[in-house]
């Protein structure tokens, strides 16, 4: 299941669609970057359809840059993208990333050899070093202007930014969000059952909100408004019809077969040990 959050970031184009990884990717591959360089940059691997560009994964690529020139390692890339077709075939070159707050000249000649390496590319900066007060990350897309037959420039012109997540990558980032209100900066990753129970906390609370809601519409404090009936009506007819005693029954059985196979896997995880010191005896 995905899940989004829009950025404010709008203009006319393709939405690009950022997962989490690739974030947390190009701040790492800044924080090791060597010494003496002021940016780092990468490929974009990811898929495209109609309306939108998805970006799940990326890989940094050695340069070398000075106010004169730039140098790309490209058979770095090139390498590193053929290993990646082999984990996942599906994913595929849809540009390039770079850190920092602005497009320099240097992020022109970097787009050409990338141009040659995927339709109509993206690129992507991410203010690392927080320049402008924030992490802002902005995707753009190169178009051609000039005269024709005489010297043509290049503009990058900004897209649509969304940042989408899996229900996997939903659990690092919700936990990545409690490190910020800790002094340490440090948080150990919590047990099942307390996952459990934070997320009925969670569904307890937004119980507590809904009912609010209704209770003020039925006083006349609030406006009822048509669009939220429907989806509370909607919500209500997926609730299956099932008596508490039902639920409760159906609720403990499975409890107990969750106990059930824990005790197997511990039981088969000591006779594996056992096993093991007999046969070095």
């Amino acid at each position: 299941m995905l899940s989004s959050v829009p950025a404010p970031m709008s203009v006319y184009g393709p939405v690009v669609k950022i997962h989490p990884v690739v974030l947390a990717s190009i701040c790492d591959s800044y924080e090791r970057r060597n010494e003496g360089a002021s940016r780092v940059i990468g490929t974009l691997l990811g898929t495209i359809d109609k309306h939108s560009i998805e970006v799940t994964n990326c890989f940094s690529v050695p340069h070398n840059e000075s106010e004169d020139e730039v140098a790309v390692d490209m058979e770095f890339a090139k390498n590193m993208y053929e290993l990646h077709k082999r984990v996942s075939p599906t994913e595929v070159i849809i540009g390039w990333y770079a850190t920092g707050f602005d497009i320099t000249e240097h992020s022109v000649l970097i787009h050409e050899y990338y141009s040659r390496e995927a339709t109509n590319p993206i690129h992507l900066t991410m203010d690392t070093a927080l320049q402008s007060g924030k992490m802002n990350i902005r995707a753009y897309v190169s178009a051609q202007m000039g005269v024709p037959g005489k010297t043509v420039g290049v503009m990058f012109t900004p897209l649509t930014v969304k940042y989408i997540y899996y229900d996997t990558e939903r659990i690092g980032v919700d936990l990545l969000q409690r490190t910020r209100v800790l002094p340490s900066r440090t948080k150990g990753l919590t047990s099942d059952l307390s996952q459990v129970a934070g997320s009925a906390a969670r569904v307890q609370d937004m119980l507590t909100t809904v009912l609010a809601y209704i209770e003020d519409v039925l006083s006349g404090k609030v406006a009822a408004d048509n669009s939220v009936g429907r989806f509370l009506m909607d919500l209500v007819n997926k609730v299956p019809t099932i008596s508490a005693e039902d639920f409760e029954n159906m609720l403990n059985s499975n409890i107990n077969d969750l106990l059930m196979v824990t005790y197997l896997s511990n039981l088969t995880q000591a006779q594996i040990a056992l096993n093991e010191k007999l046969v070095l005896l």
